[in-house]
């Protein structure tokens, strides 16, 4: 198993997709050059073009003999830059990247226009002006448990059941290495439904733009309706953080936000 992180500015996505630049491609050739046969990397999940990785986890079968923990200096050295092994270990039995997944973490980021340094574009969203840190966090309070999320799901979402556990979900004030404010949301949950996360964040900003009360956005939520959604947030500033195979880590959720079924 590897642990990856990625520029997702120089990739159309971490998935497989024809002629155009994948970090699955990327990963999946070189090791197929190395290891001498056809070799496919199976990621913990999908990120978009434009999205980036901290902490993406991917699988691959092989006898090879190289070391599993060696694995990431031997692609690292031939790797582009944009793609980093951060860690390579031997998994263990009956793992799997995506289906042993037990959490995703996601990050988003934005700055004040007026505050962008030069290295930031693609990799942190604009605002002209932060709104309410406190209104983000009424919002973003009402989005933690277990919800029927159609309204923050793209119309190209294939899913069946648009209901998803969030176990995490809350705004913060950060810095970035230069001490200028980043204004960052922070989410887990067992999954996310396509754009989930961006819908979210854009509907979030642009709500506590307008001053809307917590009542307001609940009734978005609750209304199961895509019309409800507002601006999509750009691909830029999300980051998946953190995929977690701990089944501990989130099990006092069931006890406070479980299905009373």
């Amino acid at each position: 198993m590897l642990c990856v992180a990625y520029d997702g500015s120089c990739f159309h996505g971490w998935q497989a997709q024809g002629n155009a630049p994948s970090v699955q491609s990327a990963i999946s050739s070189l090791l197929s050059s190395i290891l001498g046969s056809e070799t496919m990397v199976y990621g913990s999940g999908r990120t978009d073009a434009g999205v980036h990785a901290l902490s993406q986890v991917c699988h691959f079968d092989t006898r090879s003999q190289i070391a599993p923990e060696k694995f990431a200096l031997v692609l690292n050295t031939r790797l582009p830059k944009s793609i980093r092994i951060l860690s390579s270990a031997e998994a263990p039995e009956g793992f799997h990247a995506r289906f042993t997944t037990m959490s995703r973490e996601y990050w988003y980021l934005l700055k004040r226009s007026a505050e962008m340094l030069p290295w930031d574009d693609r990799h942190v969203t604009p605002v002209k002006e932060f709104p309410s840190l406190e209104l983000l966090n009424e919002y973003a309070s009402l989005l933690q448990g277990t919800h029927d999320f159609t309204t923050f799901a793209s119309a190209r979402d294939p899913s069946e059941s648009k209901t998803r556990d969030i176990y995490v979900s809350g705004w913060e004030m950060t810095a970035d290495g230069f001490g200028f404010d980043v204004l960052k949301y922070r989410t887990a949950g067992n999954a996310f439904l396509y754009h989930q996360v961006r819908s979210m964040v854009g509907t979030m900003i642009e709500c506590a733009a307008a001053g809307e009360s917590a009542a307001d956005f609940r009734a978005r939520l609750e209304a199961k309706d895509r019309k409800m959604a507002l601006r999509t947030a750009k691909a830029d500033g999300l980051y998946l953080a953190d995929v977690s195979y701990d089944e501990e880590k989130y099990r006092w959720f069931e006890e406070a936000y479980g299905r009373k079924d």
